[in-house]
């Protein structure tokens, strides 16, 4: 998800620097007992690879749900087969009720519309391996179903034994917020983004065992890979796009529009499959009075739905990798002049992130930027407000970016947002968008906004749960560009190709599992054959700034410049030498330098010019004082 960041530094202007001056030593990493627990059991080993008795649980859905425009609401009846691939019997099964958040008295980190206040989900039935389950809530231990905030907790009568599988039957209703938008609701007439909206069976892990963590509006999600048989059914006109492949387009679009969505898919060019001509004569779907829209998905961690009567339609598609290739649909409202581009910007995006950052193919067969608010992500599908041209095309890079990190990499989203969120503002920024006459590169700001907030009492490490981070500064900081920043300097460090093989070599032993921080920190060590403990403590564990100074300058046959490092965080250095003609040299040095704990560094040059001045630093290098960047000769 992409937070509004002019917000989160907002909260800083009156802030003052006050200073700080902690040493650093090189030790092992602080490993909670859960993950020392799973290295015992040998779910998974301190070299990085899942281990020889790793195993995750997941689930088969059949889902048959009706959407009701003129209320909002939402009629659903679901099969879920749940696999217990785990060596525990299980007693009881979690099942999430997101939409719950809008329920009266519901614990909430985010702002709703009072008029969205409702009941939550309505259950009429449920069922386990065919019996009925009484869904009120009972009283005592016997009680067969308790409920918290968004989760529903049903006590099995009979155990669910290692290697078996259960089947659940749920119907339900519940009814879209008409006027919150907390990544999903309604825009305007006739035009919905359905997600969170089914129960759904929560992650039993190797880790923390059942996952427990209620949703609350603002830390994201963490889910098994599923299978998904869904079918959406519409009144006349709406035409509905989805997670996965669509099945029967032929039995919902009319045959001009069939052949245009059929050809954008094996195309380069845009498609404008729906224009605005083209609504205004109400003959894209066929004379049903209600169309059923059927999805399947493999493989993913959730399945979502957006629907409208009144969107445009783009479609392009993009090569993910020889002979593969991506289909890609803008669907936006008339008036949103920016999206006219963004299924060129996607395109691009796709491509960029297939072949150059992380060069891993495009996972899935689809994906549908739909116009909706803010910046969302979820499998094959982006919920992305109107931006500025050039803020549209970093924003929807971002969102793609997250199909790897956490859809691909099955990452925890609750406790480590950094996991996917500091990818996703990370991957991006080298895709040469053009913008008008202008080529536009997504502009690395991760570096200032760390430079505004490194050092404060808000900024909590990265490795403290996201869940518990719920001051938006605290958690925007430590989720999207302490990472980003790590990461680039982490690249940096290791040389652009080194990383990347290791990245890919990260992804390559971890893609559809779920790997934790501790997975990815053992990884790089083993990959790169050293030990980087002495980067992540400081960066991932402590609380700490950056800031490096120019401590001394010594002029003779050569030159010595003495940078000190005055905060916690191992950064790269970049000087800028002025010569009093005019012209520069400028010397880069890797966060390597910091690897022994040292406090100065000193760069030693031979220059043949007179120099005018020194400087430190780099946009791209977080900073708390810039006050001590600059050496000039009328200082001596």
């Amino acid at each position: 998800m992409k937070k509004s960041f002019f917000t989160l530094l907002t909260v800083l202007q009156s802030v003052i620097f006050t200073g700080q001056g902690i040493a650093q030593h090189v030790e092992d990493l602080y490993v909670p007992l859960e993950f020392q627990n799973a290295y015992a059991k040998g779910t998974r080993s301190t070299d990085g690879k899942p281990g020889p008795n790793y195993w995750q649980n997941k689930s088969e859905y059949a889902i048959q749900v009706e959407l009701v425009p003129a209320t909002r609401e939402i009629k659903g009846s679901e099969t879920i087969t749940y696999f217990n691939n785990s060596n525990d019997t299980l007693s009881q099964v979690v099942i999430r009720l997101y939409p719950n958040l809008f329920k009266k008295g519901a614990a909430r980190g985010e702002d709703v519309d009072p008029g969205d206040v409702t009941d939550g989900v309505t259950i009429s039935s449920l069922q386990v391996n065919n019996r009925s389950v009484e869904t009120k809530p009972g009283q005592g231990r016997g009680a067969q179903v308790r409920y918290s905030t968004t989760n529903l907790f049903v006590k099995l009568s009979q155990p669910l034994y290692p290697k078996t599988s259960l089947k659940l039957a749920i119907n339900w209703t519940y009814t879209i917020p008409a006027k919150t938008h907390i990544r999903e609701g309604t825009y305007g007439d006739n035009t919905f983004m359905v997600a969170y909206w089914y129960p759904q069976v929560a992650v039993y892990d190797d880790v923390d065992g059942w996952d427990r963590l209620e949703y609350k509006g603002q830390t994201e999600f963490y889910n098994d890979f599923s299978t998904f048989d869904v079918t959406v059914k519409v009144p006349q006109n709406f035409i509905v796009w989805g997670t996965g492949v669509w099945q029967n387009p032929d039995e919902s679009l009319t045959q001009t529009y069939l052949t245009r969505y059929i050809n954008s898919k094996k195309s380069d060019e845009i498609t404008h499959i729906i224009t605005s001509e083209d609504l205004q004569k109400k003959s894209i779907t066929q004379n049903k009075a209600q169309l059923h829209y059927h999805f399947k998905a493999e493989n993913v961690p959730d399945f979502v739905f957006a629907a409208s009567n009144r969107y445009l339609w783009d479609a392009t598609s993009a090569i993910a990798e020889p002979n593969r290739r991506t289909a890609i649909s803008a669907v936006y409202d008339p008036a949103s002049k920016d999206f006219y581009e963004i299924a060129k910007f996607s395109k691009q995006s796709v491509e960029y992130l297939s072949t150059q950052m992380p060069g891993v193919p495009y996972p899935y067969p689809n994906l549908t930027i739909f116009n909706g608010s803010g910046g969302m992500e979820f499998p094959m599908f982006v919920n992305d407000a109107s931006y500025p041209m050039e803020e549209a095309a970093e924003v929807v890079a971002h969102e793609i970016a997250h199909t790897y990190f956490p859809f691909y990499m099955g990452i925890n989203e609750r406790k480590y947002a950094w996991m996917d969120e500091g990818w996703a503002q990370f991957l991006p920024n080298g895709i040469p968008f053009q913008i008008g006459a202008n080529t536009f590169y997504p502009q690395q700001y991760n570096a200032l906004y760390l430079s505004s907030v490194n050092g404060r009492e808000m900024e909590m490490p990265m490795m403290m749960p996201s869940t518990i981070l719920e001051n938006q500064l605290s958690y925007g900081f430590a989720s999207y560009f302490r990472p980003a920043v790590a990461y680039a300097t982490l690249q940096d460090l290791l040389g652009k190709d080194k990383f990347k093989q290791v990245l890919n070599e990260y992804m390559n032993r971890w893609n559809g599992k779920h790997p934790s921080p501790y997975d990815f920190f053992y990884t790089f060590n083993n990959a790169t054959k050293e030990d980087l403990t002495w980067f992540w403590k400081p960066w991932f564990f402590e609380r700490g700034y950056s800031d490096l100074s120019i401590k001394k300058v010594e002029t003779g046959k050569t030159t010595k410049i003495i940078i000190g490092r005055n905060g916690i965080l191992p950064v790269s250095i970049t000087l800028t030498v002025t010569f009093t003609d005019g012209t520069t040299d400028t010397h880069h040095e890797t966060a390597r330098v910091w690897q022994s704990g040292v406090r100065e560094f000193a760069i030693t040059k031979k220059y043949t010019k007179s120099i005018q001045k020194i400087d430190l630093g780099s946009p791209e290098i977080p900073d708390i004082n810039i006050q001590n960047n600059t050496y000039s000769v009328n200082q001596q």
